[in-house]
């Protein structure tokens, strides 16, 4: 997982040692590395560039192809339009639910 998310370089540093997308991408890579059933993901793209934000969806992509249940909650509709469902909430009511 430290070469998939590019982190070899930083694996004997302690978390306040890493910057923002650092630890964004080693609580990715934690979530990922024990193949759940589930990924609970809120705001996983935060802190990431566009790149990095690309390869964490094309991740989550191919895990949910492989059977892994995501839930993702984002602001972001670029993100959100790699799910095969969305919900969108408004002062914690569902607006709108869009797929299956």
């Amino acid at each position: 997982m430290l070469d998939e998310f590019d982190l070899v370089e930083k694996k004997d540093l302690f978390p306040h040692q890493l910057s923002g997308g650092e630890q964004q991408r080693v609580g990715v890579a934690r979530a990922v590395v024990i193949k759940p059933r589930v990924i609970l993901a809120d705001e996983p793209t935060g802190n990431l560039n566009s790149t990095q934000g690309e390869h964490v969806m094309n991740l989550f992509t191919k895990l949910h192809e492989e059977g892994t249940t995501i839930v993702q909650v984002t602001h972001s509709e670029k993100w959100a339009g790699y799910s095969k469902r969305i919900v969108h909430l408004l002062d914690g009511e569902v607006v709108r639910d869009e797929g299956v």
